[in-house]
């Protein structure tokens, strides 16, 4: 398992009931240390994780999450963020499987017009170029929102509009 894997598998596992760093490492078959440090790394990306006395927790209520798969054009990038916002979500992450790194991750954090907006900017200014570009426009988004209903019309919106790539 892979240190983004293990940190995906860390959050997906972190609620109300504490999880000791110890309890983690024993079912990841790492050290305490590694765990802190994903902690660390995870309260960075911006996971409100609360160390108490027992362990670690998940501030809030924790939001259902789908993952989609989606293509389309550059041109259309703003429109299928806007698309999920709109509705209610958050486009958590963006990733590709590339055929030799494999997984690649980026952070995104993307919950209004405003910051699709300003990632849309920096797309154009040339800062870098989408991460889909390197896998033929096939890419995946973590998308979180109030409820599994709203996941769904999100859902059924992508596919109406034909951002939903077919399979895996």
């Amino acid at each position: 398992m892979t240190g983004e894997n293990r940190r995906q598998d860390i959050v997906r596992s972190l609620g109300e009931t504490p999880l000791s760093a110890t309890n983690l490492a024993a079912r990841y078959g790492v050290s305490r240390q590694v765990i802190v440090q994903d902690i660390a790394l995870l309260r960075a990306e911006g996971k409100e994780i609360i160390s108490t006395n027992r362990g670690y927790i998940l501030a809030g209520k924790a939001r259902p999450t789908r993952v989609f798969k989606a293509r389309h054009t550059d041109e259309q990038t703003a429109e299928e963020l806007y698309l999920i916002v709109d509705a209610g979500g958050k486009v958590e992450d963006v990733f590709v499987w590339h055929k030799v790194y494999g997984k690649i991750c980026a952070h995104m954090g993307i919950d209004s017009r405003r910051k699709a907006d300003e990632f849309m900017a920096k797309i154009a200014a040339g800062v870098s170029t989408p991460l889909k570009n390197i896998t033929g426009n096939y890419h995946y988004h973590t998308v979180s929102a109030d409820s599994e209903e709203v996941l769904s019309e999100i859902e059924q919106q992508l596919k109406s509009r034909g951002f939903l790539a077919d399979g895996d």
